[in-house]
């Protein structure tokens, strides 16, 4: 099942009908609500989807956007927070998330599991790969570091984010709703794909799912510290969909399939028809390029 996220064009309406008519007229039957959805859309969206004019296939938590909010902010409240407030808030805005998702029939939220509050290692990194630096001995210290920082610093916070997703289980399963836990393309987010295959083992509930960012497992490939192919490969028995876009190196993220450096032919094996991937398209991408972009990926993927 292909799908298109409002991500791409919400920004620029102010009815959520004629937002998801634009996706539809794309050639889409469903469409991602996206964590840039303000409440102002959802009269809209639902009268779209209670006229059969397009299916929803999932949600990116925040959805709506907190009241006050207007521009994307799925980090606004973190599961991981040590602040108790600040968890309570990302609890409830997640609640609100499964019950809009309910009553539009999605069967799956995205969700960012949080992050460790320390130094911003992945800039810096960055700056250094786009550099050519990372071959350096100066790369490979900064690494080291920053590996040895969030494993002295992560338990808090992984328990944190655990306790959090333990109590969201059982009313998402009330309303038939899955929970995906998305990969990251921050280092200091969680869970870190070295802990990803304990972390699913730890909630073996099937309403608890694993969603590829295919921009964000790329942009963790530039700066060394995953094979995008091969953790898609580890996580396969949870994978439930993904986020398609490109990266143009080392991590221009969001671009049209075909615009950057993803291996699209090498993921393809373990792309099945029943997986929900999800176009998460700039606001800048021409409509031209959209469409360019996703003929380029379904002749690679399939129709399906």
């Amino acid at each position: 099942m292909y799908s298109f996220s409002s991500c791409w064009n919400s920004y620029r309406h102010t009815d959520g009908r004629a937002m998801l008519r634009e996706i539809r007229d794309l050639g889409f039957e469903y469409a991602e609500l996206s964590h840039g959805i303000r409440i102002s859309l959802l009269p809209g969206i639902l009268e779209a989807v209670e006229a059969g004019e397009i299916k929803i296939s999932s949600l990116h938590n925040f959805c709506p956007l907190p009241i006050g909010v207007n521009q994307p902010a799925p980090n606004l409240f973190q599961f991981s927070s040590i602040d108790p407030r600040e968890r309570e808030s990302a609890y409830k805005h997640t609640l609100r998330t499964i019950e809009t998702a309910a009553r539009v029939k999605a069967p799956i939220v995205v969700m960012h599991m949080g992050s460790i509050e320390m130094r911003d290692y992945t800039d810096r990194l960055l700056d250094m790969v786009e550099k050519g630096e990372n071959n350096s001995p100066k790369y490979d210290k900064l690494c080291s570091e920053l590996m040895e920082k969030r494993e002295e610093r992560k338990e808090k916070f992984v328990e944190n984010t655990a306790a959090m997703l333990e109590r969201l289980i059982e009313p998402a399963e009330k309303a038939g709703v899955k929970l995906a836990i998305e990969n990251r393309e921050a280092l200091e987010e969680i869970p870190f794909e070295s802990d990803l295959s304990l972390f699913f083992k730890r909630f073996p509930s099937p309403n608890v799912v694993y969603w590829h960012d295919c921009g964000h497992a790329q942009i963790k490939e530039n700066l060394g510290f995953v094979h995008h192919r091969l953790l898609l490969e580890s996580m396969s028995k949870r994978l439930a969909g993904f986020h398609v876009h490109d990266v143009k190196f080392p991590r221009r993220d969001h671009c049209v399939p075909g615009a950057g450096t993803i291996d699209y032919v090498a993921l393809k094996p373990l792309v099945k028809p029943e997986h929900i991937k999800v176009f998460e398209l700039s606001p800048s991408g021409k409509l031209d390029e959209v469409q360019a972009g996703i003929a380029h990926l379904k002749s690679i993927w399939g129709e399906e």
